[in-house]
């Protein structure tokens, strides 16, 4: 296995980039590679005929061929610019994964025979199911689960992050990533990953572009500017028998000018750019997709499912307020409290012994001389608590101790339930205090709405997705935190077969939903969603069954990955805006300037006042080639994107982009005219 550094975003303007994508665009002018875009292959074919007429004009000693020459070179060159604007995007994934492998370093590893007696091996030796030891200082060979043993491990490697994080056998927490290094103790790792498979492997095929497949929706875009582009070759090659009729026969090199100007070039040379650039965002927000279809799906998302616990509150619930019983002084009750939760080592219970030494200015005790027998929360008793000086002080949920108690005629004070019912009814979450049986008060436990959460989800509902909190709390203290969060639904009491059972009730109505999840219990779920995102720290089942990983484990970061498939989407459908209408200019450029000499009428047509008819067709195929690099930097980064209603995007698609593709033309052509009359080439 290897170590590596995480990778960043690259410029546009690295020189690695540059000159790649220069030698790659020189490349893809191979058939066999463009005729994957049909559009851009056209042009090519195009660019054949006329540069193979302009050779027998030079032969023939036909006069005026340098117009050929020049029509020839500007297709050549539209080819080009679209190759290079697909190559850049690949570049900047390829110059990621020429970092990672300049990394590599092959690791050693310390493999457990079945007899028990250890054997050195190169990590690319290991198979899935070996069973591999690995110690302080020590890099972890390969993909795998934690079998025995815990252990904090550095991941920067992979992640970025400089924190280290605990790796434990069983639970959530045991999946670990080759390349990444233990820092303390020792454990025991089941490799899960076979030579060529592991993470690292699939990352860096991940992040080069040359590698991604197109999606649905790109395939049918591809096939729509397919179909147009046989539609205006029909068009055209109908064009020249009644060109000829008309007494005004066209040369090839008009005709194909004609073409390639009509047929949306634009979109065509940059849809692969587009796509790949998408991927590429993904990739500088720490997130791997694995596939195209998966960025795309994240921009047609309709429902997002979000956990409650780290993703919309910070996480663990915190001891906010005591409220003692009737006739229960409340020093007493805190004094109570911090020795019920001295043993509970829950974020919970030392929460309320933060609380106890902030407000009531109790401390740590010294209780060696009371000979006291702690008792340790645990998930079937749900209580913790200290036996001392003839005292049994408990700590716990309201059922728990109430059963506790009543088991000796010690009920719970009424005050005390209707407290309980308040905490609730507000989002909280109530715990009871007692001494000897007796119920001395409720402590308030809050979960903390991450802050700007609420208007995240107002931006999301602007885009009419709506949000669905999922937790395993009541329903009473779950619906006080949706309000408080601003999500649209919740569901509480949440099992894995409800996460299932509600992801597959809204597909069923045509909806596409996006979930997170990092356990075992949330593979079946994730596998279910149209988007499902793994967190890294999550178990191996997790992440195989999610069509994205982060690395970072941030589960907000669903909220970014929508916006970063709403981006892609929006800026293909700015572009094939702006290509279509760009058309329109073309055509007053190109088609008086064909019958202007046979129809003079026609003239009234030139709007642009374009100097000769052999400037204007030049200056249309030069634009139509310049147009494709000026709008590569949008391309590869994306129409910016504001939280609006499909209305509105719809509205400012065709007031920017629409009516931007109609105008710009008008005003590049007429410069380039001028530009081209200065020069004397036409």
């Amino acid at each position: 296995m290897s170590t590596v550094s995480h990778a960043r975003a690259t410029p546009l303007t690295d020189p690695r980039i540059l000159q790649r994508a220069i030698l790659d665009s020189f490349v893809k002018l191979d058939p066999r590679v463009l005729i994957k875009n049909p559009v851009m292959f056209v042009v090519e074919v195009g660019a054949v005929v006329t540069t193979f007429q302009w050779a027998r004009d030079v032969a023939g000693h036909v006069a005026g061929n340098s117009f050929g020459l020049q029509i020839s070179l500007w297709l050549w060159f539209t080819v080009l610019f679209a190759n290079f604007a697909e190559a850049m995007a690949e570049g900047r994934g390829k110059a990621q994964a020429d970092n990672l492998r300049k990394a590599r370093t092959e690791t050693m590893a310390r493999r457990i025979r079945e007899d028990g007696t250890r054997e050195l091996v190169p990590s690319s030796a290991l198979h899935a199911l070996d069973l591999v030891e690995v110690g302080p200082g020590e890099f972890i060979p390969g993909d795998g689960e934690v079998v025995v043993g815990v252990a904090s491990v550095d991941e920067s490697a992979i992640t970025g992050e400089s924190a280290p994080v605990i790796r434990e056998a069983g639970g959530d927490r045991s999946a670990v990533t080759g390349g990444t290094r233990v820092l303390s103790d020792e454990i025991q790792v089941c490799i899960t990953s076979n030579p060529g498979e592991t993470f690292l492997d699939r990352m860096i095929k991940l992040v080069e572009g040359a590698s991604r497949q197109k999606t649905p929706n790109e395939i049918a875009l591809n096939i729509l500017l397919a179909g147009l582009t046989i539609i205006f070759l029909l068009a055209v090659v109908t064009l020249q028998p009644y060109a000829v009729y008309s007494g005004a026969p066209q040369n090839i090199f008009v005709l194909v000018s004609l073409l390639v100007c009509l047929i949306p070039t634009t979109i065509g040379g940059l849809l692969s750019a587009i796509g790949i650039a998408g991927m590429d965002r993904m990739i500088q927000r720490n997130v791997i997709a694995m596939s195209g279809r998966a960025v795309e799906a994240s921009g047609d998302v309709d429902v997002l499912l979000l956990d409650k616990t780290g993703t919309i509150t910070l996480g663990n619930r915190q001891a906010t307020q005591l409220y003692p019983s009737p006739g229960v002084p409340e020093a007493e009750l805190a004094n109570a409290a911090q020795l019920a939760s001295l043993a509970d080592e829950t974020p919970e219970g030392r929460s309320i012994v933060v609380l106890v030494k902030d407000k009531y200015g109790l401390r740590g005790r010294e209780l060696a001389s009371l000979n006291p027998t702690f008792v340790p929360f645990t998930a079937q008793t749900r209580m913790s608590g200290v036996d001392l000086d003839g005292q049994e002080i408990r700590k716990g949920a309201c059922d728990a101790i109430e059963k506790y108690a009543s088991a000796y005629g010690q009920p719970v004070p009424g005050e005390i339930k209707q407290v309980v019912q308040t905490i609730a009814n507000t989002g909280g979450t109530p715990l009871l205090v007692a001494r000897n049986r007796k119920v001395l008060g409720a402590v308030q436990l809050e979960d903390i709405v991450k802050g700007g959460m609420k208007e995240r989800f107002d931006q999301l509902r602007a885009m009419g997705i709506r949000t669905v909190m999922i937790t395993g709390d009541n329903p009473l203290t779950a619906a006080a935190i949706a309000r408080q969060a601003g999500v649209d639904g919740f569901l509480a009491e949440a099992k894995p077969e409800d996460k299932m059972a509600l992801i597959r009730s809204e597909q069923a109505k045509g909806k596409l939903v996006a979930m997170t999840g990092d356990g075992t219990n949330d593979a079946p779920a994730l596998a279910q969603a149209d988007v499902g995102v793994a967190m890294n720290t999550g178990t191996q089942a997790a992440k195989e069954a999610g069509n994205m990983v982060d690395l970072d484990s941030n589960p907000t970061k669903l909220i970014e990955i929508v916006e970063i498939g709403k981006q892609l989407l929006i800026t293909r459908g700015a572009l094939t805006t702006f290509s279509v209408a760009n058309d329109v200019a073309k055509y007053f450029a190109i088609i008086p300037a064909m019958f202007a000499a046979a129809f003079p009428e026609l003239e009234v047509l030139n709007v642009m006042h374009l100097r000769t008819p052999q400037s204007a067709i030049l200056s249309a195929v030069i634009f139509n080639a310049l147009i494709i690099i000026a709008l590569i930097p949008l391309a590869l980064r994306g129409v910016r994107y504001r939280p609006l209603g499909a209305a509105a995007l719809l509205r400012r698609n065709l007031l920017i982009y629409g009516l931007g593709g109609v105008i710009a033309p008008f005003i590049g052509i007429k410069l380039i005219d001028m530009f081209v009359a200065l020069l004397r080439w036409a």
